[in-house]
Parts: structure tokens; sequence; C-alpha cells
């Protein structure tokens, strides 16, 4: 196949998966309200998502999936957390350790071409387990508690991971533990319906309700050979592109927080004034703002993924980059919606009015790792001399 046909092909599939997001966005955006008030896992979206192959975007085309780039799924997530944050949020996680996998072919074996089977024939759910409560967050370079013991054709592993997105509609985790005798860390797809594969409801957050990030335990859950994907060493690790799903669904939260208060605005006339609150100044600085705001977010952010996908070689120093942007995305996701509450007043605190769902869902991406403090000084780090 020649170059510029697989482009043509590549750019019918992502045009193809864009129209499709705009129509699921405005579906998601009716449930939002009930999955929230509610705190349940959004099953009917996932089924949509996977009525229309959505599970398989980043999975190469060779596998039967559509081969999207890290850029195309990022304009995937901003679409589609407009409509209901957690849900986008939940699917990156699925699409984000696919993509990894895709770029890298670093799964040992056959692995990666037999799971990507199972997500396109079977509609399978995947995520990556790493976060523990007694080490934090993996981006601060703790050791995993989960530990994996050698036995003779595989594998027996023990202990909990906190956090993990969609738990309890799962069907593989990629899990992962300290090799006995090693301190290397590896990576293990656990199928959910093994033995001593447990989730333990303890999501309780006031934020991103719907992604159910409960405990997921395993309890001597034995693991075949060949599902050992990955053992690091803690040398010559590449960051991960994919991170940047996260920042793109805060920024899907400010657009629908932004659109929200520019309708209300032009809307909304009381009858001190002779039109519509737009037509205050202060009221639209603040618009101003919010689209000031917005336009640098989605520069930085696609800037550093189209450096990331058309210059791969480069990808081993992009780490400062990719952990700025999930600085200023975030931060500045935070102060749209901030801002669009104080456009439309105290009627953004109502328990009826989205605001104050997008208010409590966009503080969450202020704590997803890597956090505030530990950006800062990784740039500090980068920017001084070694000694």
């Amino acid at each position: 196949m020649s170059i510029s046909l697989r482009k043509t092909i590549q750019k019918h599939s992502f045009e193809e998966a864009i129209n499709t997001a705009l129509e699921l966005k405005e579906v998601f955006k009716n449930r939002a309200e009930f999955v929230d008030r509610e705190g349940v896992f959004p099953y009917e979206n996932f089924q949509d998502l996977k009525n229309h192959d959505f599970l398989s975007l980043t999975i190469p085309k060779e596998y039967g999936g559509k081969g999207l780039n890290l850029l195309e799924l990022l304009t995937i997530q901003e679409h589609l957390a407009e409509g209901d944050a957690p849900t986008a949020l939940s699917l990156g996680w699925h699409l984000g350790t696919l993509l990894e996998a895709a770029e890298n072919r670093h799964w040992k074996g056959d692995a990666f071409a037999n799971l990507s089977r199972k997500v396109v024939e079977q509609k399978a759910l995947i995520n990556l387990a790493q976060t523990e409560r007694a080490t934090g967050s993996p981006s601060r370079g703790g050791i995993p508690t989960t530990t994996a013991v050698k036995k003779a054709d595989g594998w027996l592993i023990n202990g909990s991971k906190a956090f993990t997105s969609m738990a309890e509609a799962l069907d593989y985790s990629v899990i992962t533990a300290t090799i006995s005798e090693t301190n290397h860390k590896g990576f293990f797809l656990v199928n959910h319906k093994e033995k001593g594969v447990f989730v333990k409801e303890t999501w309780d957050s006031i934020s991103m309700r719907g992604t159910k990030s409960d405990d997921l335990l395993l309890n001597d859950v034995y693991v075949a050979e060949e599902n050992l994907l990955v053992v690091e060493d803690g040398k010559n690790l590449v960051p991960k592109g994919w991170y940047l799903q996260v920042p793109a669904v805060y920024l899907g939260i400010a657009r629908a927080a932004r659109n929200y208060a520019i309708e209300f605005a032009s809307e909304y006339s009381p009858n001190t004034l002779s039109g519509p609150i737009s037509d205050v100044p202060e009221v639209r600085r603040k618009i101003g703002k919010i689209e000031l705001e917005l336009f640098q977010a989605r520069t930085i952010l696609h800037a550093v993924a189209e450096k990331w996908v058309n210059h791969p070689e480069q990808r081993q120093n992009l780490g400062t980059e990719l952990a700025a942007v999930k600085h200023s995305v975030t931060n500045s996701a935070n102060r749209v919606v901030d801002l669009a509450m104080r456009i439309v007043g105290a009627r953004s605190l109502s328990v009826q009015n989205p605001l104050q769902r997008h208010f409590r869902d966009v503080r969450a991406g202020l704590h997803n790792p890597p956090t505030d403090d530990a950006i800062v000084y990784s740039l500090a780090d980068a920017a001084l001399p070694k000694r």
C-alpha cells in the first residue's frame, strides 16, 4: 500500500470517528446528570461506544482497528468529554493503554495481537491498574507492593490497586507488580474472570463519579507465562504521550462550561437591562478571558501532540513538555469553569445546573498525576545544569 493511500484511509477513519463522536456527545450529555447524581457506571454510554467500534479506535488497522494516532485520539476525547467527562476519561484509559502498545510494540510475543482481537471481536474493555494506596501514584517512583511470584508455568499475583477506573465493567487489567527476587516491575495481563479477582467499592468522590474508580483486589491470581507483557528495570523509560488524554478531557469539560455560559449570557435579560447580559462589558470581558484560556490550552496541547506523532525520534526527550501541557491545560480548564460560573452567578450552584457538575469534575484534573508540584520541580530540574 502506498503512503498516500494509507494517509487517505487514515483520514477517512478519523473523520468518520469525529462525526460519530459529535453525535455521541449529545447522547451522553442527556445522560450525564443521572450518571453523576446516582454515581453509577455509564453502561449505556459504553454500549453505544461498543456499537460504534470506539473501543478499537487506537488498535492498528492490521489487527482490525481504526489506527488513530495520539492527536486524533485527543480530538475525540475533547468532544466526548463535552458530553460526559467520566465516560471520556474512562474510555481514554482503555484507548491510551492500547495506543502505547501499538506505538512501541513492546509486549512480549503475540500478546498485543491477541488482546487486539479480543477488543475488536468481543468488545473487551481494559485498563492499566498501577496506583496503590501504599505507594501513591506510580509517577512518584514507588515500587508496587503487589507481588508476582514465579511458578512453573506462570505467575501468582497478590496485592491491590486503587483508583481503578471502570473496575466493575472491566474484562481485563494490565496490572503492575514487583517480580519476586528481582525488584523489577512487571506488567501482567489479568482476566477479571480469573479466580481471586475482586472489586471493592471504595469510590466516593464528588468528582468524576461515573468512572467508578474502585479498588481492585488480587488474591492468589494465577497468570499464564505469556501474559507477562513487559518487564521494566527503571532504565530508558519512554514518556507516556497518551497521558495527554487527561488534559484533553478537562479541556472538553471547560468547553462545555464555556458553551453553557455563552448561551446563558446571550439569552438572560433581567428587567434592569434593555438587552441580554452579554451586552454588559464585564460579562464580555469574562467571555474574552475564557476564549483566551481555551485558545492557549488547545494550542499547546495539540502542538506537543503533533510533535509526538510527527517526530517519534524525539519522544524520549518529551517528558517535560508532556508534563507542562498537563499542568497548563488542567489549570486553564479550572479557570474557564470558574469564569463561566461567575457569568451565570448563583444559578450555577443549583443542583439542576450542569455548571456545578463541571466544577466538581474539572477539579479532579488537578489531582491526576503528575501533580502540579511534581511538574514544576521536574521543569526546574530540566532547566538547571546537571551536577
